[in-house]
């Protein structure tokens, strides 16, 4: 068998290495349009900013260590210009010679993956604009850098790229403006639990411009200029768009490979097009959503890695490998914090129209009393009848990956959030508390879905109605002086309650603040004994903070 593969780094490049641990006997050729086969591109920014020091290091494979290890034919600058399915050819240029040819296959897979957006903006082919994609792009970067001596950048996107490329930036002593046009940066996460970044990023100096748009890019003798939506410029040393990517589906539709309703190929659960024989795989394809059930890019590298496999297996062995559907489970640092996240965010359920309910838990990452321990920020996204896991966010300085990457398995497994508080992980004071974050947004979750507790959010809290809701504040005073006041509210520290019930309005709602969510839990369970109608805040007055900053 003849296996032809356009296009390498992660789907491309794993979909080879399988093939040939299946089949000593087939032939396999790569196509790759770059000079890099498999690269990490998710390191390009981390060598720009220096902590990864070598250039080389990023460089995983070569053409000759495909041939040496696997013998794979691995042809670099090689742009697959055509497909040909009745034929089952494609055509081929040799960049380096500007030759063309053809070469057949029994089997086809297309890995060519996603080109960066460039919106049809004045100014943008100006030298010291730049998208950051290949290691020729990282290169042009630092070379531009080094060359101009910059002092600022213009960061255009608050995604991945942009928030990695804006700390590599910045430890390079960089003055920096983000300019993000929506709400929030770090679009996978809700606005609430974005707010923590927008804090981290001011803290480090960065000028982070929100709901604020590029509108256009001019050069004149003095250099760059970027005009900004308000109609404010700014002058600047280099442009950086990190808008986000689209698939590079152009061969296959120009094939007649079908392509779905995002832009990407459209392939079923064993990688396989519309068309017999050809597989696709990676950035350029569309797969079904694992919560929302609908179809998804998600242009992540262990995504593409594991379908690399399943296209092999499918391709050569048809064993029926299936993808079994993306949660989308990503992490980023910014800083000194990370943020993460995995399945739906409440912004896409409620698009939908979805039934969820979420809770939110602060707690520290390992126990409090062993030093070093810091908070880990948690929202955890569940269907109200049944307990699904629909999704769930994090955010902190240690742990999150963690604790992410333990909802995305209980996620992938089914379990309903009543199983999170039975799961036992691993315990000791510099690793973790007794009961893990997730243990705790278990038993939340559950308290809530079992009748245990009732809460309430903080756009409750803002719309609280006086005739007939009472805010309660159990906090105790100092507390109110070091971390602020909820508005007209009632204080009455939690241990002083029982003692002060007659202070309460028996015909009005309590709705109940305190720090965290976890005090509140337990007035909560005082005045429901005493014949009172409340609810608690969930979160408390840190997801209440973090709400009213993302609405600032």
């Amino acid at each position: 068998m003849k296996i032809v593969i356009v296009g390498g780094v992660a789907g491309g490049a794993s979909a080879a290495a399988r093939a040939r641990r299946l089949s000593e006997d087939a032939e396999i050729i790569v196509l790759e349009r770059g000079e890099y086969v498999s690269f990490a591109n998710c390191g390009l920014p981390y060598h720009i900013g220096g902590v990864i020091p070598e250039r080389q290091s990023l460089v995983l494979k070569t053409p000759q260590d495909f041939k040496t290890r696997f013998n794979i034919d691995v042809r670099v600058r090689h742009e697959v210009l055509a497909i040909d399915p009745e034929q089952k050819s494609v055509t081929v240029k040799n960049l380096t010679t500007g030759e063309n040819y053809t070469e057949t296959w029994d089997r086809l897979l297309l890995s060519t993956g996603a080109a960066p957006i460039v919106p049809p903006l004045p100014g943008l082919n100006e030298t010291g604009v730049f998208s950051l994609r290949s290691i020729n792009d990282m290169d042009a970067i630092i070379a531009w850098i080094k060359q101009h001596d910059v002092s600022h950048a213009t960061l255009v996107g608050g995604g991945f790229i942009g928030l990695e490329v804006m700390e590599a930036l910045t430890e390079r002593g960089m003055s920096l403006t983000l300019l993000e046009m929506g709400n929030q940066v770090m679009a996978p996460v809700d606005p609430e639990m974005a707010s923590a970044l927008h804090q981290e990023i001011r803290n480090h100096g960065v000028d982070l411009r929100l709901k604020t748009a590029l509108k256009q890019v001019t050069r004149d003798v003095a250099g760059l200029s970027v005009e900004l939506s308000s109609g404010e410029k700014l002058r600047t040393g280099m442009v950086l768009l990190a808008i986000g990517v689209k698939p590079e589906s152009r061969l296959a539709a120009d094939a007649g490979i079908a392509t779905g309703e995002r832009g990407g190929i459209r392939v079923n659960a064993q990688m396989q097009t519309s068309v017999p024989g050809i597989y696709a795989v990676g950035d350029a394809v569309e797969t079904q959503d694992l919560v929302l059930q609908s179809p998804t890019l998600i242009p992540l590298a262990g995504p593409a890695n594991r379908q690399g496999r399943i296209a092999a297996d499918n391709m050569l062995m048809n064993r029926g490998s299936t993808y079994r559907g993306s949660q989308g489970t990503a992490i980023c640092k910014v800083f000194s914090l990370s943020i993460g996240s995995c399945g739906a965010n409440e912004k896409q359920l409620a698009a939908r129209g979805r039934r969820y309910e979420k809770v939110y838990v602060h707690s520290a990452d390992h126990a409090s009393y062993y030093p070093g321990a810091a908070m880990i920020s948690l929202k955890l996204l569940f269907d109200p009848q049944n307990g699904t896991i629909l999704g769930a966010q994090a955010s902190g300085q240690n742990g999150v990956d963690k604790r992410i990457d333990v909802l995305a398995v209980a996620q992938r497994a089914g379990m309903k959030v009543a199983d999170l508080e039975h799961l036992e992980l691993t315990y000791a004071p510099p690793f973790n508390s007794a009961r893990d974050v997730v243990n705790q947004a278990g038993m939340v979750a559950t308290n809530v879905l079992f009748g245990d507790t009732a809460i309430c959010h903080a756009s409750d809290i803002q719309q609280l109605d006086p005739a007939t809701q009472c805010l309660l504040d159990i906090r105790n005073p100092g507390e109110l002086t070091q971390f602020g006041e909820y508005p007209n509210a009632l204080s009455i520290p939690l241990d002083t309650l029982r003692e002060n019930l007659g202070r309460l309005p028996k015909d009005k709602e309590i709705l109940i603040g305190c720090q965290s969510g976890l005090r509140g839990h337990v007035a909560y369970r005082i005045l429901t004994a005493q014949g009172f109608r409340a609810r608690n805040l969930s979160g408390g007055f840190k997801t209440w903070q973090a709400v009213l900053q993302a609405t600032e």
